[in-house]
């Protein structure tokens, strides 16, 4: 089966948050622009605008591994990144130094097309999951040395067309993977590391670069060719192995998910 963009993004500029800009979110954002360039390039009328949520600063560990310097540390993560691509490329992308859950009713001033989460708790997808309610969900989540891109659309039920139509909705990671949302299952011990060499210890050089890189080009075949035949995959660079997520109930039905039908 496939899957086809909703047209009304190939016609006006595509509204992106990311939720998260610290080991993954960082290259994601970084990557973005370069999305962004790319699609305005190819004619695209308006490319993206992004906005940025993180409450974290940037800390010595987080450099060398995150998309930081050393004069970045104490500054908000997501600023530093926004501000310097905003300079660089002439950009008016918005930056949030606060946690989602913590904003205002109407402080994204927008209904974004697409979410994209970069977080390491299940606190945070939770929060997701019940903050917005409409467009496209990215989740990019890793382990050690392994993690899973899932892209789905937020709601319950298949969506309706413009056309008037119905078609089948992508199931987010709350509905392959409800664990990645259960809060209960997070871990106690979640402090920051001390230094990069402790950071190392959990986790592999460049999983987030690698799992942001899977997540940027699933996004850059979404734009490019209008549709996808996979909506996700899974990567473990121990063992060098990568899994697509093909679209169709059988596969969803090997996560338990049943597809709900039309109202």
């Amino acid at each position: 089966m496939e899957h086809f963009i909703n047209p009304d993004l190939l016609q006006r500029k595509a509204r992106i948050v990311v939720i998260g800009a610290g080991g993954t979110g960082s290259h994601v954002i970084n990557g973005l622009v370069q999305l962004h360039t790319a699609l305005l390039a190819l004619g695209h009328p308006g490319g993206l605008h992004v906005t940025a949520f993180d409450d974290d600063t940037v800390s010595e560990s987080n450099v060398g591994r995150q998309a930081f310097v050393r004069s970045d540390i104490g500054a908000n993560k997501a600023s530093v990144l926004i501000n310097r691509l905003n300079q660089a490329f002439g950009l008016d992308w918005d930056a949030y130094p606060h946690r989602l859950e913590i904003c205002e009713e109407g402080r994204l001033r927008m209904r974004p097309d697409l979410v994209i989460g970069c977080v390491d708790n299940r606190l945070a997808r939770k929060a997701i999951a019940k903050t917005f309610d409409y467009g496209y969900w990215m989740d990019i989540g890793n382990n050690q040395n392994d993690g899973q891109v899932i892209l789905g659309e937020f709601g319950e039920r298949p969506y309706v067309t413009f056309r008037g139509t119905t078609r089948l909705r992508l199931p987010t990671v709350a509905d392959l993977l409800p664990e990645a949302v259960d809060d209960k299952l997070d871990a106690t011990d979640d402090q920051p590391s001390c230094s990069l060499v402790e950071a190392l210890e959990k986790q592999s050089l460049f999983i987030n670069r690698a799992m942001a890189l899977h997540g940027l080009n699933l996004l850059w075949k979404l734009f490019r060719t209008a549709r996808l035949e996979a909506h996700g995959v899974f990567v473990n660079l121990a063992t060098d192995r990568t899994s697509p997520l093909l679209i169709g109930p059988d596969t969803w039905g090997r996560f338990g998910y049943q597809v709900k039908e039309a109202a």
